[in-house]
């Protein structure tokens, strides 16, 4: 996963659409019909911190995971305003190193398509079940393959926030399903804007490739969702939210 040194300060706004009480509250909700709202979780991938303030909200002792020291910076200081005592270890997923156990592990929007090596990936989510009490539920989303060869595919985006400009241009091999992706940030400073820069690469992986990775971590898979809209992922689906449970007797 990306560093993302000039995409922290401006993340917040950008992602100010994502609705994170909703979908914490949805999150929550399927551990509680597949399993039970653990005591202990793993936010992996958090960024700035703010589905790991959701679920401190709730009461659930919870341990945020990145790989960029920027975004860890920010998610301190976010949980701090809040007054919410969240663990924050600056890690790569495919690096993670616990000091215990969790009884539930969430990674969300997207975060493991920036693992654009296979390889990587496969380690990730095997790092994950390593500190996953069995039986207990890793819930996470990914963007489909879908999403990647038709709505990011190579187009171009253009959004503004709270004073931010952004110019987001895609580029997508349709053989590797690697979507490369420019930012050009214009933030507003007084009377001028401020321009900066960040690039970064998501691969999209076929169920077959995710089924795999579970299962050589020893996760099995209990549903496949259309995002929160709590449905059956269709062929037109852009965000697949995956449920699954680590198999007992798995170490």
């Amino acid at each position: 996963m990306g560093e993302y040194e000039n995409f922290a300060e401006v993340y917040d706004h950008l992602m100010c659409d994502v609705n994170y009480e909703k979908r914490a509250k949805y999150l929550l909700s399927l551990f509680e019909k597949y399993d039970r709202r653990p005591k202990v979780m793993l936010d992996l991938a958090c960024g700035t911190g703010a589905f790991s303030n959701e679920f401190a909200k709730c009461g659930i002792e919870v341990i945020g995971a990145d790989a960029s020291p920027e975004m860890l910076c920010t998610a301190r200081c976010n949980s701090d305003n809040l007054g919410l005592n969240v663990f924050y270890l600056c890690q790569r997923a495919e690096d993670l190193d616990l000091y215990g156990t969790v009884d539930g592990a969430v990674c969300c929007l997207d975060s493991l398509n920036h693992i654009t090596d296979y390889g990587s990936f496969c380690r990730a989510i095997s790092r994950v079940s390593l500190f996953l009490e069995p039986e207990r539920l890793f819930i996470f989303d990914v963007n489909t393959v879908y999403k990647h060869k038709y709505i990011l595919a190579d187009n171009t985006y253009i959004t503004e926030e709270d004073g931010v400009y952004c110019v987001w241009q895609n580029q997508t091999d349709e053989n590797t399903l690697i979507t490369d992706i420019m930012l050009d940030f214009f933030i507003k400073d007084g009377e001028t804007y401020r321009r900066t820069c960040e690039d970064f690469s998501e691969r999209a992986y076929t169920k077959e490739e995710i089924k795999s990775a579970l299962c050589a971590a020893g996760l099995k898979i209990e549903t496949v969702l259309d995002d929160i809209s709590g449905k059956p992922v269709n062929s037109k689906t852009e965000r697949a939210v995956y449920v699954t449970r680590k198999v007992k007797g798995n170490k």
